[in-house]
């Protein structure tokens, strides 16, 4: 990697507070500035999105305005957290963002500005392609994120779409968190370039434990258990999402603070309860496979499987939200007495019991903040720190994550000082728009 090229990425780094890049990008990086196809293996939280946007933006062309890069992902929360990044990268280059559940008349208007980069799921691309919302002509790179969960989702009609609507002069990046048999036949090639980060299972730092109750106490026994964690994060998985809302019943009515995520629900309160668990707000996620890829989720403690999935496959990922690279983590599999361990389980896991008292964690130090104006309002971080510190009466410790969505915003502030800024901002001006300011729901 050039001098040059090294001290362009410190530059982006430096937005995200990263100091240097790990080995797996360095390598990536190098491979992709040396061949046209390339796939990349490696294991959730590892860094793939930071791996592919340096490669992608070097692409890019300043002087031309248009759509030169497709990044396809299998998840609209996939797609907003990459957003997210490109944007804090601070290029010159604007990014438009595609999903279900997304007003379409918004994506077709920001789309007919020429955004150099295009993120979006299968089946709206599919359809805006069709729409021809924006021109293929000066498409350079497609990047393929997540790729195999892609196809394990059923996307390849959509795909297929896409890829006819193609020059075939394009750049590929695939990344993948499992290894593929063989590319469909919508790709127009067959063997990529392989940059292999996966591990062997042998090499993982992840401890499971098996906890064995009946059937008709195995939610109490969760509950039990999870409150035995106090405040360390703990994403919890169901194969339904009936289970899901089950489980959150009970742990509402004990007063226990958690947050939900299943493909039923609203955008809008999958991402609130996804922004609250990454802000610290909520410890406790209780979700469906939806969260067990792509998703920026903090290096979590403890992964529960309330329901074991299937498939090896699908078990492996969830597992990937704990022990991370170099971290270590606990699994815990809850089986009812009517139920049986998968074979891709080793019978010898460690049994323990979970203690029959235990005393529910207090809510976290943190609540979130709902502000009336987002992106769409030419919003920045710094807008909100100065209105929480100028007129809200806050320091900067007493500040947690910002996230800042099309027309609504959310911070972490301490719960202790919460009722107080509220009564000071709530219907004050930020950047010359008066916003409501209220506890999130």
């Amino acid at each position: 990697m050039s001098e040059n090229t090294i001290q362009k990425y410190t530059g982006f780094l430096s937005h995200l507070g990263i100091e240097s890049l790990n080995d797996m990008q360095v390598d990536f990086i190098q491979k992709a500035q040396q061949t046209d196809n390339l796939m990349l293996l490696a294991p959730t939280g590892s860094g793939k999105t930071l791996a592919y946007l340096l490669p992608l933006i070097d692409d890019l062309d300043e002087n031309l305005r248009a759509v030169q890069a497709l990044i396809v992902v299998p998840s609209r929360e996939l797609a907003i957290q990459i957003e997210q990044v490109f944007k804090s990268l601070k290029t010159n280059f604007r990014v438009s963002t595609c999903y279900g559940g997304h007003a379409v008349k918004i994506e077709q208007n920001s789309l007919s500005e020429g955004p150099a980069v295009v993120i979006g799921t299968p089946g709206r691309l599919s359809d805006h392609v069709q729409r021809e919302s924006f021109k293929m002509d000066n498409i350079r790179m497609i990047v393929l994120d997540e790729f195999d969960k892609s196809l394990q989702m059923g996307f390849h009609e959509q795909l297929r779409g896409i890829f006819r609507a193609l020059t075939g002069t394009e750049r590929h990046l695939l990344t993948s968190a499992t290894k593929l048999e063989r590319m469909p036949d919508f790709i127009p090639f067959s063997r990529p370039h392989q940059v292999n980060y996966l591990k062997d299972e042998a090499d993982s730092k992840l401890e499971l434990k098996l906890i064995h109750t009946s059937s008709k106490v195995k939610v109490e026994t969760l509950m039990r258990l999870v409150a035995g964690f106090q405040h360390e994060s703990c994403l919890v998985f169901c194969n339904h999402r009936d289970a899901v809302d089950r489980i959150s019943l009970l742990l509402t009515d004990y007063d226990f603070e958690h947050g939900v995520l299943h493909g039923g629900m609203e955008q809008i309160d999958r991402e609130k309860n996804l922004i609250k668990f990454r802000s610290g707000v909520y410890n406790l996620l209780i979700a469906t496979d939806l969260a067990s890829r792509g998703l920026d989720i903090p290096e979590i403690k403890h992964v529960v499987h309330y329901q074991l999935p299937p498939r090896i496959d699908a078990f492996t990922h969830r597992n990937g939200r704990t022990a991370r690279m170099h971290a270590e983590g606990q699994g815990y599999l809850i089986l009812a007495n009517d139920e049986e361990l998968p074979d891709y389980i080793d019978k010898s896991v460690e049994e323990i019991e979970v203690s029959e008292i235990l005393p529910l964690p207090t809510p976290t130090d943190l609540v979130c903040l709902y502000i009336s104006a987002g992106k769409k309002d030419k919003i920045s971080k710094g807008d909100i720190v100065g209105l929480l510190t100028k007129k809200g009466g806050l320091s900067s410790s007493d500040i947690g994550l910002i996230t800042i969505l099309d027309f609504a915003s959310y911070v972490a502030v301490k719960r202790n000082l919460a009722k107080k800024t509220i009564s000071k901002i709530n219907n004050e001006k930020l950047k010359k728009v008066k916003v409501r300011v209220a506890e999130a729901s």
